[in-house]
């Protein structure tokens, strides 16, 4: 029975796990009404709820707590001051129950749990808010084959947003007003596997103040952004020779999104993996998930530190 703490930015998760099934999976978000996110705002909106959002995941486990053999948490990578508040309440719960702490990466929690509905040797297209990776399993660890060069697709949305008035997050808001554009030509930056948007943002931002409505740049930056991806995931998959695709992060739960990467998986004869909204976006339960895998494979630790910068191709895979 295993105990995940998800802390890495605006969400504060708990999640449990038991044989590889999610019993409780509890999240509370920091959101703003206009702006982005404020690290240390987020970091005390995380200290303020994780007693209520812990107490609540024990609940609807049907749990004891004395059950629980280990407490994994998302040390890395994420924002310093979250990171941290999550790791207080993490060694304070360990202290309190007298059990160790298992240290998640973020970027891989996602892949694993999109390797949970089946699939055995995916590419990983992880697109969230600080991350955008292609990522698959070789000798080893989890490699990154391909990466944005300035910042994460979810950042880009929320600064686009930002910009046409919109709260945090923007992505639910522009693919909203998506619906209801038509399409605008956008730098489309792609190099090999790499992908980068800082100069559609800036094309984007130039237009909106020229006049053009935020519904057709809304359109115009899905269809751009997303096939950006898609083409470096099909880059991947020809290159790795892998046939699965897992889909990861917050920004994947566009249904846009999903559609484009559903297309290209059916022209090239690959499977496509989608985990449910829930388990998408930030949340425990996919830190429990994997935690219980490193727990198992004896990854276990008295004490931890945040590792805010670790990269997904540093971490050892010693439970594969």
């Amino acid at each position: 029975m295993i105990l995940g703490i998800e802390c890495t930015a605006h969400t504060f998760g708990v999640g449990i796990a038991h044989k590889g099934k999610i019993l409780a999976n509890v999240r509370d978000m920091y959101k703003t009404e206009k702006g982005g996110i404020i690290p240390m705002e987020s970091a005390k909106h995380h200290r303020t709820v994780a007693e209520s959002i812990y107490s609540k995941a024990i609940e609807i486990s049907g749990i004891k707590e004395k059950e629980i053999k280990a407490i994994a948490v998302s040390n890395a990578p994420g924002l310093a001051p979250c990171l941290l508040a999550g790791l207080e309440f993490a060694r304070k719960k360990a202290k309190e129950l007298n059990i160790p702490l298992v240290p998640v990466n973020h970027c891989i929690a996602h892949l694993e749990i999109g390797r949970s509905l089946g699939a055995k040797d995916p590419v990983l297209l992880y697109s969230s808010g600080a991350n955008t990776q292609i990522i698959a399993y070789a000798s080893g660890k989890y490699r990154v084959f391909g990466e944005t060069l300035d910042i994460g697709i979810g950042n880009f949305i929320d600064k686009v947003a930002r910009h046409m008035g919109m709260g945090f997050p923007g992505g639910p808001q522009i693919e909203i007003k998506a619906k209801q554009g038509k399409y605008i030509e956008l730098p489309y930056s792609i190099k090999g596997m790499d992908v980068s948007f800082s100069g559609m943002q800036t094309k984007i931002q130039q237009l909106f103040d020229k006049g053009i409505s935020a519904e057709d740049l809304s359109y115009s930056l899905q269809e751009t952004a997303f096939a950006m991806l898609v083409e470096a995931a099909e880059r991947a998959l020809a290159h790795t020779g892998k046939r699965e695709l897992v889909l990861g992060g917050g920004v994947a739960c566009n249904a846009r999104f999903q559609e484009m990467c559903s297309i290209m998986c059916g022209e090239r004869g690959a499977k496509l993996f989608c985990p449910d909204k829930s388990l998408l976006v930030d949340n425990g339960g996919m830190i429990a998930y994997t935690g219980e895998l490193l727990f198992n494979a004896g990854i276990q630790e008295k004490d931890i530190d945040i590792k805010p910068r670790e990269r997904t191709d540093e971490v050892k895979v010693a439970w594969r």
